[in-house]
């Protein structure tokens, strides 16, 4: 459970130590408005994944790969606790005539972002996911992300993406 009080007094104690006044007009209501931002960010901790699935039966095989492309993301970095976003592409191959409702795939994405994340973790997770939960015969994930903390501090590589793969069943390379 999210615990916005502890966020309020945490804002007011960082703006403190960035040496500004928690007090004055323009920050007196941050922290009330950091508090419901992380709440917003991160709400989908509180769901069972399961949950989100939708499976229709169709009366013919389909045979195919299906792919839903461009699926927008944001996370928060847990290293740096900097935004890191972008989008999701999902390709699986359904057993027989069982489909995934397509805009679940969506939300499964969306449950798995709204946490402290790293990249390479969320292709896995959603990998993960749809391999144990729907059992397809294949499923590959490729996420590509700008990360804040490679565009506002360090290196300051603002149009460096990252992109990370991974594939599961019948896209499985060797």
């Amino acid at each position: 459970m999210i615990d916005k009080n502890r966020i309020r007094k945490a804002t007011y104690e960082l703006i403190s130590a960035l040496d500004d006044d928690p007090n004055r007009n323009g920050l007196i209501e941050t922290p009330d408005r950091v508090a419901n931002m992380y709440e917003e960010l991160f709400s989908k901790t509180q769901e069972n994944p399961k949950f989100l699935l939708k499976y229709f039966e169709e009366s013919t095989i389909y045979d195919g790969i299906v792919t839903l492309k461009d699926i927008e993301f944001c996370s928060i970095c847990e290293h740096h606790l900097l935004p890191f976003y972008g989008k999701v592409n999902i390709s699986y191959m359904p057993e027989k005539i069982k489909i995934i409702g397509l805009s679940k795939i969506a939300r499964i994405v969306d449950y798995f972002s709204k946490k402290l994340q790293l990249q390479e973790r969320l292709t896995t997770e959603i990998a993960d996911f749809l391999e144990e939960e729907v059992s397809p015969r294949g499923v590959l994930v490729e996420i590509e992300a700008t990360h804040m903390c490679m565009k506002i501090r360090g290196v300051k590589k603002s149009d460096a993406k990252v992109v990370t793969k991974i594939s599961r069943g019948e896209f499985k390379c060797s």
